[in-house]
């Protein structure tokens, strides 16, 4: 459980929370949940043009996040406050946060270290102008450490790192930069409370992890697909990379050059706009559970949850949630091998040593044979997520209640021009497994929203670019 109790202050409802709770009242009532589920996956799930960044869901930046109203939509349309809303493979945590905000009891479990930092600090109410006298405090103190110890501050917490890490950070950092973040970093650890020291922590990842800039050498870490600068300039405006290039080089390298940001300006306007949203944060009404544990194997008790909302990664790695992460993870403590065996962990990943795999049932083992007799490994890699997928079906079945509802967005995947039929798979894994799978809705998604960049230019022929134009929202019952 997190710290939300200890600093919870009575606010007023948001007008945002004011139009949510007549969006619910509007919605017609059905005969029960099983019906209920089919009316709600048959209406329109795009949300396109929504505004997604109130409250807390844009304090950091994270791969593949679908809209905020998706999962409103069912824990409001399913769900009565107090019920137990679950996101076993909870990412940025939008599920969770939709559960807080609608004063619904929610767990959240996720193998990733950052997403669980992200999640607990979105649902963390806070002191706003304690806040911002912290802030203020930790970036005049860190402007002091650079300009009289930048020396020691940056040994001192290169002194954390193995020889391993330390070149990564060398490589995808400038000097300068890592200066400023070691200043940020000792400050931040220095708080007292919990709760306040990971809401800086969290801004402190949010300003190296960023869909365009950020303070490292990198672009678009947002993306997962990080590629380092040709050319570099500090935000003074000394160049500190690609000495080899210069201004009559070609349209290509001026592309990839790149105006190192400040740490510590970032660092400030990030958490400036963090606290002004976390105003957004209703008081607490009930615990928020959060727990670093893996969706095959939960920490809940069976027939306890009253609704899933959850969206499992993409089918082989397509989305490599850890390559990114990494980037801040090395600087808030982890090791590249540490990070290396959690990446080995995760959902959709390439790893088959000792893997267990299950039986699978017969539209999903004809898929597996297909990909497997054009590209055997590939082939493993998906008999492996849809094994990965079992189990975690198996432990959304156990602790869901008799007579309701868990709700999977998933987007397929193709390997070697073979569509994995993802949301089939699922549906029909879901029912060897005690579902019901009554209706599967189609949402259209914005491409460069949801995935990393493919480029501005549609191609037909991108096996990217043809997976990334619609998800599907799978509705699982169980009966009574």
């Amino acid at each position: 459980m997190n710290a939300n109790n200890n600093y919870s202050a009575i606010r007023e409802p948001s007008i945002y929370q004011i139009d949510l709770f007549a969006h619910e009242a509007a919605l017609p009532n059905t005969s029960g949940c099983r019906d209920r589920l089919v009316q709600l996956l048959g209406g329109d799930l795009d949300y396109r043009g929504y505004d997604t960044s109130y409250a807390s869901h844009d304090f950091h930046a994270f791969p593949a996040k679908f809209p905020p109203p998706l999962p409103d939509r069912f824990i409001r349309g399913l769900t009565a406050p107090g019920d137990v809303v679950l996101d076993p493979m909870m990412g940025s945590g939008t599920t969770v946060v939709e559960a807080f905000l609608a004063q619904r009891r929610c767990i959240g479990t996720d193998i990733d270290p950052l997403a669980l930092l992200i999640a607990r600090v979105k649902t963390t109410p806070l002191e706003i102008d304690a806040l911002r006298q912290q802030l203020h405090h930790i970036v005049e103190s860190a402007n002091r450490r650079v300009e009289t110890q930048a020396a020691n501050i940056l040994a001192s917490v290169r002194g954390r790192w193995d020889e391993k890490t330390a070149e990564f950070v060398n490589y995808w950092f400038a000097t300068e930069t890592q200066v400023e973040l070691a200043a940020l970093l000792l400050e931040i650890e220095a708080i007292d409370v919990p709760a306040i020291r990971d809401f800086f922590m969290l801004a402190f990842s949010a300003c190296i992890i960023t869909k365009s800039g950020g303070v490292s050498l990198a672009f678009d870490l947002a993306h997962t697909r990080p590629h380092r600068a040709k050319v570099a300039f500090t935000a003074s405006g000394r160049k500190i990379l690609g000495d080899e290039y210069d201004d009559n080089d070609s349209p290509r390298i001026k592309f990839l050059t790149k105006n190192v940001r400040s740490a510590i300006i970032e660092f400030y306007k990030r958490a400036t706009q963090n606290i002004q949203s976390l105003s957004e944060l209703p008081a607490v009404e009930y615990p928020v559970l959060l727990h670093l544990a893996d969706a095959q194997d939960l920490p809940v008790e069976s027939e306890t949850v009253d609704l899933i909302v959850t969206s499992p990664p993409y089918a082989v790695n397509a989305i490599d949630y850890m390559r990114a992460n990494k980037f801040s993870l090395v600087w808030l403590g982890y090791t590249l091998d540490q990070l290396g065996e959690t990446r080995k962990m995760c959902i959709g990943g390439e790893s088959l040593a000792n893997f267990a795999f299950e039986a699978l049932p017969p539209r999903t083992t004809n898929i597996v044979r297909t990909i497997s007799a054009v590209d055997p490994k590939r082939g493993k890699a998906l008999h492996r997520y849809y094994s990965e997928m079992t189990r975690i079906l198996r432990e959304m079945h156990r602790v869901l209640k008799p007579d309701r509802a868990a709700v999977v967005v998933v987007a397929s995947s193709e390997i070697r021009q073979i569509d994995t039929q993802t949301h089939t798979c699922l549906a029909e894994i879901g029912v060897t497994l005690g579902f019901e799978t009554p209706s599967i809705g189609v949402r259209r998604i914005d491409r460069n929203k949801r995935m990393m960049p493919a480029g501005h230019v549609v191609n037909g022929e991108s096996q990217i670019q043809r997976r990334m134009h619609e998800e599907y929202v799978i509705g699982f019952y169980k009966p009574a």
